[in-house]
């Protein structure tokens, strides 16, 4: 099945890139209520799947809104304003939603997900059309309590890795903007994904069951790259907003991965201390003060003491989970203990 979204000179000119904190709780919610996640996101699943189970976010309204499979409420992903918005504006144009399209949406997600995609085609890609679970008709939608359940599993799944996935983010519309100026729109449109090509100027979705046409848009086009949209493409088609395509980011393969040298260790050591480097480099995976600890062979105290150094400093920050505080390092200190290699 194919389906085609047309572009006159002024949509082209109106297609923009996006980086959607939302998209990215949208689309890692969805990634952790599936148990066969995509490997390269296990050691992040494996992390962060207790917290959201001990905070019950896994049966809350986020839950309702977004399951494993299918349809998921299009109000979630509201158009953003900018190229980088922030998740305070994100969740604030989601309070303003009109009523009648929450009512829309509920409708929608009660409805058999096996019917085919239509004007509403905020889908998964790969699996539009999978029977699921319908959520609690009777759920509250007091969206005051779901933007606070919002930040609630921000500040546990997604805020303490933030640094690195906004960066991977970032590079990836740096680079396509430069491909665009060099080797123009239809090029790097069609390079977004498999799925995805660029045909005589029209945008074409290859062999997916969810529609995307002008028809059920608004002009121009929202391109929002994803670190957990792959191994898929989602769209979002609701009048008169702008369609959006959340397509995998590039280097997703690498984000998980552990980025300390013991070269840059030793430098930062010499300057910072042996202790205060050994917690930078331990907070390659965000962590609380005692496992930093136990892993550091230091006193809870000393450790507190440092990291509060640190803090100051802008190397780490803290993110709330439960009764526990977890520290993660900053885009600083990743240049610190991962520097760039220098051009040949």
């Amino acid at each position: 099945m194919e389906s085609g979204l047309s572009f006159s000179a002024a949509d082209l000119a109106q297609t923009r890139f996006a980086v959607s904190p939302m998209w990215e709780v949208v689309t890692s919610f969805r990634l952790l209520r599936d148990a066969s996640e995509p490997p390269l996101h296990r050691r992040w699943a494996a992390q962060v799947r207790p917290r959201i189970a001990r905070a019950g976010l896994d049966r809350g309204r986020l839950a309702a809104l977004v399951p494993a499979r299918g349809y998921l409420a299009d109000f979630l992903n509201p158009t953003p304003t900018g190229p980088f918005p922030t998740l305070e504006s994100e969740l604030d144009a989601i309070r303003r939603t009109p009523p009648e399209q929450i009512a829309r949406d509920l409708r929608l997600l009660r409805r058999d997900t096996a019917l085919p995609a239509g004007p509403h085609a905020h889908r998964d890609l790969d699996t539009a059309g999978a029977p699921d679970i319908a959520p609690d008709p009777d759920i509250d939608l007091d969206l005051d309590r779901l933007a606070i359940e919002i930040e609630t599993y921000w500040e546990l799944a997604l805020a303490p890795y933030w640094a690195r996935i906004r960066g991977l983010l970032e590079a990836d519309v740096f680079h396509r903007a430069r491909q665009v100026a060099e080797h123009g729109s239809a090029r790097v449109l069609s390079e977004l994904h498999e799925t995805v090509r660029w045909d005589d100027g029209t945008l074409r979705l290859v062999r997916r069951a969810c529609a995307l046409t002008r028809d059920q848009a608004g002009s121009g086009l929202l391109l929002i790259p994803s670190a957990f949209a792959w191994p898929r493409v989602l769209t979002r088609s609701v009048a008169p907003d702008p369609p959006q395509l959340a397509y995998p980011a590039r280097g997703i393969g690498n984000l998980w991965e552990p980025r300390t040298t013991s070269s840059a260790t030793d430098a930062v050591a010499a300057v910072l201390g042996r202790s205060r480097t050994l917690l930078l480099a331990e907070l390659d995976t965000p962590a609380s003060t005692t496992q930093l600890a136990a892993s550091c062979g230091l006193s809870a105290a000393g450790v507190s003491q440092h990291l509060i150094a640190l803090k100051n400093a802008g190397l780490v920050t803290a993110h709330r989970s439960g009764r526990a505080v977890l520290y993660a390092r900053t885009t600083v200190a990743d240049s610190l203990l991962c520097p760039a290699e220098e051009p040949v």
